[in-house]
């Protein structure tokens, strides 16, 4: 199943969220058979897509795409010598799991399948609130509208405002009620029938995180995501000995190496590795498999398009220590509609397992006529 051709294609006019416009950028690599797998990766395709046809394409033209941890590997020796956590390694993330769902597709078996088989049967999630309605205006309201949807979790960001007011440095006593405010009350009405994460984004100092963290407390989140920048981990240590609640970080770390940092130092009580970014389905196994030598759940992030929505779907499937998936009720309700079709949301708070071969998906033929379909190919020519 030789790889015959690389190709890229984004949208230019993406879709805009919390922290500004966004694009995915999907992967179809194709093989002298016909077949095709299709990966995902995002927020900003340019670099990314620079990335795959200077500098992976020549590791993968003519290669048997079957072979997919060797060709991580190959790929990984083309960008590890000018660096590799940024552009370079969304791109490696999307070609991998491009190259999971094509060996899906060939052998005629869901991802997961590839991955080890199913560990559970259905896959629990919650909501990260890119949502009509407001968490910072309405958040009583929208936690409603979720668990009337069957979904009793939900990721809000109530301090980031704050955070943009002061530059992460300091927080008054006011500004902490004012960022608990929407917690507060969503736990006020709902108690606990209604989960709620904690994400910052990384705006804090250590101090500033501390503080917030043991005002948090009283509330008892899922866990706080991304108090403080991700490159820190003896700072993680301190803040996670000065509070009570689980830590995450996200999609910033990347790759087991920097997993591997997190684990060591005790940083954090949840892994949350991004598929989409963290080296694609390959790493993010591996990610998952030592999280559990530490007794630590996964958690997958989950923010992206729909492909990155399915791959993270099989992968959920198949870890044994998932705690919670996440998933954008704005996303699979709407935006992907256009691009994949209908996607079957979750029943009573839980997704079933996803279809196959491969992934399961693609992208709808009208995709290819849009007048801002931005597609790139490299072939063996």
């Amino acid at each position: 199943m030789r790889v015959t051709a690389i190709e890229t294609l984004y949208l230019a006019g993406g879709i805009t969220v919390h922290a500004g416009p966004i694009q995915w950028l999907w992967v179809r690599i194709h093989t002298e058979n016909g077949l095709y797998g299709l990966g995902e990766t995002y927020p900003h395709p340019g670099s990314e897509e620079a990335v795959i046809h200077s500098r992976l394409a020549s590791r993968l033209l003519g290669q048997d795409a079957g072979r997919i941890e060797g060709l991580w590997t190959s790929m990984f020796d083309a960008v590890s010598y000018s660096g590799w956590a940024g552009a370079e390694m969304r791109a490696i993330s999307a070609v991998d799991t491009a190259l999971w769902d094509l060996k899906g597709k060939a052998l005629g078996v869901p991802v997961y399948e590839l991955l080890g088989g199913a560990t559970r049967d259905r896959i629990r999630t919650y909501n990260t609130c890119y949502d009509h309605i407001s968490f910072l205006d309405e958040p009583a309201r929208l936690a409603e509208s979720l668990l009337d949807s069957g979904v009793s979790g939900m990721k809000i960001w109530p301090f980031d405002p704050i955070a943009k007011l002061t530059g992460g440095n300091y927080i008054t006593p006011a500004q902490v009620k004012e960022g608990l405010r929407p917690l507060r009350l969503i736990k006020e009405k709902f108690g606990d029938s209604m989960e709620v994460a904690m994400e910052f984004h990384g705006y804090w100092n250590l101090p500033c995180a501390i503080q917030i963290a043991r005002a948090c407390e009283e509330f008892s989140p899922m866990w706080l995501e991304e108090m403080l920048g991700q490159d820190n981990m003896a700072a993680y240590r301190e803040l996670a000995s000065s509070t009570r609640l689980p830590l995450t970080i996200s999609e910033r770390l990347m790759t087991t190496w920097q997993y591997r940092e997190l684990l060591a130092n005790g940083a954090a009580r949840i892994v949350m590795p991004d598929v989409a970014w963290c080296g694609g389905l390959t790493q993010a196994k591996k990610i998952a498999d030592m999280g559990a030598t530490h007794y630590l759940p996964v958690a997958p992030h989950n923010c992206g398009g729909p492909v990155l929505h399915a791959a993270t779907m099989h992968l959920a499937a198949a870890v044994p220590n998932l705690y919670i998936a996440e998933s954008v009720r704005r996303h699979y309700a709407d935006e992907y509609l256009p691009i994949v079709g209908p996607i079957a949301g979750p029943r009573d708070g839980f997704f079933d397992l996803p279809g196959g071969p491969g992934l399961g998906m693609d992208l709808l033929p009208s995709v290819m006529d849009r007048p801002d379909l931005v597609r790139r190919i490299t072939d063996l020519r």
